[in-house]
């Protein structure tokens, strides 16, 4: 398969049927949820969408990272949640309730704050030349493998509930193949340049995964969530969604290496995401 196939049109249908899948689980009572849990949700959307791009920033200042490699920092950054957070807060037994309001709401104010926060971290940290994200075009090519999809995979559930309900657990465990296989194909993209990227990229990816994982469950004690809520807000604020900055740094800005740094924090965010499940799950025998 040519890389122009891969980016062009693998790699979206990708995400929009990760997120198809994702909207088989979501109703109209998750929106609602921003109701019955104002603090867990208002905190989990201000670690999402701005500590999380802050963070991002600020180890990018401490690193001396630039080029390609901030933008594709950033680019993570920008991209929030995604059906994985979901299954790890499932499989960790936290609030999943509260992930997937979380997940359905942040999907749909970063169709704006992606391409604004993208652009900055071009101008600021990219190359003379390199291509900025059009707003309005980007806007809506989002909108196109993201929310069009989820909101298909909610009218199928309202719909169909004993379709979506068999649905469910092949299509998750389809998305965990092609989420393995888009993050193979970004790798295997800059193989010959693999080691030396993650020796740039992979100690601020895993700074900002712990950094984000330790914050949110920190803030979230400070409210005093219940414990459920608080490990759920920690999942939500270090779980990002990599398909969905892969698909921006390689089908949107066409520059391989800046999905390399993407990549790199979803293998350590699989990592981290073990160790959280199985700590979880000693403590709840």
């Amino acid at each position: 398969m040519q890389d122009s196939i891969l980016t062009a049109v693998f790699l979206p249908l990708a995400l929009a049927f990760i997120m198809l899948g994702m909207g088989l689980s979501l109703t109209i009572k998750d929106f609602k949820n921003i109701i019955i849990f104002p603090k867990a949700i208002a905190l989990g959307l201000t670690n999402q969408l701005i500590l999380l791009p802050i963070f991002g920033f600020a180890l990018l200042q401490i690193f001396g990272l630039t080029g390609a490699l901030a933008v594709g920092v950033m680019i993570l950054a920008a991209c929030p949640g995604g059906a994985t957070s979901n299954l790890i807060t499932h499989l960790s037994r936290g609030d999943i309730a509260l992930s997937i309001s979380l997940t359905a709401i942040s999907s749909f104010i970063t169709i704006v704050t992606i391409p604004l926060i993208v652009n900055f971290a071009i101008q600021y940290f990219g190359e003379e030349g390199s291509i900025t994200l059009p707003v309005l075009e980007t806007i809506i090519q989002i909108i196109g493998v993201t929310v069009v999809p989820v909101s298909i995979g909610m009218f199928l559930k309202n719909r169909f509930p004993k379709l979506a309900l068999s649905a469910d657990k092949p299509v998750r465990i389809a998305s965990a193949v092609i989420f393995a296989a888009v993050l193979l194909a970004a790798i295997l993209k800059e193989k010959d340049s693999i080691l030396e990227f993650f020796i740039l990229s992979g100690p601020i990816m895993l700074s900002l995964n712990l950094l984000t994982l330790l914050v949110g469950f920190f803030l979230a004690s400070i409210l005093l969530l219940p414990k459920k809520q608080r490990l759920t807000i920690s999942i939500e604020s270090g779980i990002q969604n990599g398909t969905l900055g892969i698909m921006i740094a390689a089908t949107l800005l066409k520059n391989s290496e800046m999905t390399i740094p993407i990549a790199i924090y979803s293998l350590i965010m699989f990592m981290t995401s073990a160790i959280i499940i199985f700590l979880a799950n000693l403590k709840a025998r």
